[in-house]
């Protein structure tokens, strides 16, 4: 049986079809700078798509009424179109793991080069297919750069060390579900290490390691149905903190937890020096460390921000970004003392995806070979965006995070939800932190195509709202 491109009406429907595939000849028929000056136009010309009503979904992504909807219809790069024909600049890669925007050239005709070769979209873990092993030696590559025979394929001096990040589990497919395994390799270090009393995890204020039961345990959920397991939350940043809760604890600490940057808390910066002292005092009492790379992997040429660090954790979980958003795909890498997980511990039955291990595999290639370019425009997006803070010092506070994962931190939270308002209805699709106390943030979190022309429009319409208002 074939099919051919028409069949999609069946599924989606002809009127549909047609308004997506004029929304992408829209989006490929001009270039950037073409369509950043459009940016918040109507497309004209285009076929309207009948909505379908989000009535039936669930109420916290705008289900439950039978209003008429305008969610994406078609995307390019850094650009989308509406199903009623509006043009966006996406300035969060998707919802933060689409790193390199929609529809990459390179990405998408891997998978096609893929399937054609025989790779598998998916496979029992116990057969993974070559994609999925590659991928894990290429993750310990990245782990430990210093040594050269690892790209060689001689892996024989890493696996006898008993410090090196040297073991990779790869059968996750989302970062919920890796940070239940690393919470639970924690436990089972505890537990076999005979350490006494109740285990204690120390995790940020405002942390988010995934929506498991445990994982939400440590952001102050389900509290009231879980016994014998305590979690104490530090600020970030607070060193002097940090060094009396350890002090006091000491062997009841199974781990401590960090994010590099905390996009679940305003895009917090976690200092270097904060996690160096971490790294320090947990060694100290026998615990494990913990980074949470999820948000901030492959968002860098050197792939794994704790490098910047000048650390080397127990544990580092992985996910949205390794594959680029096409395919759920993440993962822990970790030291081979703490293999201590059974088979089916730890597993999502789309784990070990091959396709999308081929994905994350031609992710790495481009993030080496465009490292500088991508490194020198994303802190050029982030100088242009504090000398734009600047600017406005009685409106934004402070300017959070790191390069591309970036934070506008308002004075008063009722500016930051207008001026989010507003930038949305211009065209501008980003996010805003303002449901917790003291929350006053605009989100952004730019895929690594961004370019400085697109940089450089998208401060002067940030510029112009905060001037005018519109």
């Amino acid at each position: 049986m074939s099919m051919t491109i028409n069949d999609l009406a069946g599924p989606l429907g002809a009127e549909v079809c047609r308004a997506m595939s004029q929304a992408k000849v829209f989006l490929d028929s001009h270039n950037d700078e073409q369509l950043l000056g459009r940016i918040g136009e109507t497309v004209a010309g285009m076929a309207s798509a009948r909505t379908i009503t989000k009535a039936v979904m669930q109420k916290s992504y705008g289900g439950g009424t039978p209003a008429e909807t305008d969610d994406l219809l078609a995307g390019r790069g850094l650009f989308y179109v509406t199903e009623q024909g509006k043009l966006f600049l996406d300035c969060t890669a998707g919802h933060y793991q689409m790193s390199w925007g929609y529809d990459h050239p390179v990405l998408t005709q891997v998978i096609h080069d893929g399937l054609a070769a025989g790779i598998v979209p998916d496979n029992h873990s116990n057969i993974p297919q070559w994609p999925v092993k590659r991928l894990a030696q290429k993750l310990v590559e990245a782990a430990n750069p210093d040594l050269p025979e690892l790209r060689q394929g001689d892996f024989a001096r890493v696996m006898e060390s008993k410090t090196r990040l040297n073991t990779v589990l790869l059968g996750t497919a989302t970062g919920s579900v890796a940070c239940e395994a690393a919470l639970k390799i924690m436990l089972m270090h505890h537990e076999r290490t005979r350490r006494p009393g109740p285990p204690i995890f120390i995790v940020l204020d405002g942390n988010y390691h995934g929506t498991g039961f445990f994982s939400q345990y440590l952001r102050g959920m389900w509290g009231s149905y879980l016994r014998n397991l305590e979690v104490v939350a530090v600020q970030p940043n607070d060193g002097d903190e940090l060094e009396r809760v350890i002090a006091r604890h000491q062997d009841r600490i199974a781990g401590f937890w960090a994010e590099p940057i905390m996009m679940n808390r305003e895009a917090i910066r976690v200092q270097p020096e904060y996690l160096q002292l971490a790294r320090k005092l947990v060694r100290r009492v026998g615990a494990l460390l913990a980074i949470d790379e999820i948000q901030t992997g492959f968002w860098t040429s050197d792939l794994f921000m704790y490098k910047q660090c000048d650390i080397v954790p127990d544990i580092v979980v992985v996910g949205k970004g390794m594959s680029a958003g096409l395919h759920p795909l993440s993962g822990i890498i970790y030291r081979r003392e703490l293999d201590v997980l059974a088979q089916y511990d730890a597993i999502s039955t789309n784990g070990n995806a091959a396709l999308a291990a081929l994905v994350a595999l031609a992710n790495i290639e481009l993030l080496q070979r465009h490292g500088s370019e991508i490194d020198g425009t994303q802190e050029y997006y982030y100088q242009r965006l504090g000398d734009l803070a600047a600017e406005f010092p009685d409106r934004i506070a402070a300017v959070h995070g790191h390069r591309a994962l970036t934070g506008l931190k308002f004075r008063q939270v009722d500016d930051a939800l207008a001026f989010h308002k507003k930038c949305v209805e211009s065209g501008l699709w980003l996010r805003v932190h303002a449901y917790h106390a003291g929350h006053s943030t605009i989100l952004c979190k730019f895929a690594l195509c961004l370019e400085r022309a697109v940089v450089d429009e998208f401060i002067r319409r940030l510029r112009r709202l905060l001037q005018t208002g519109k």
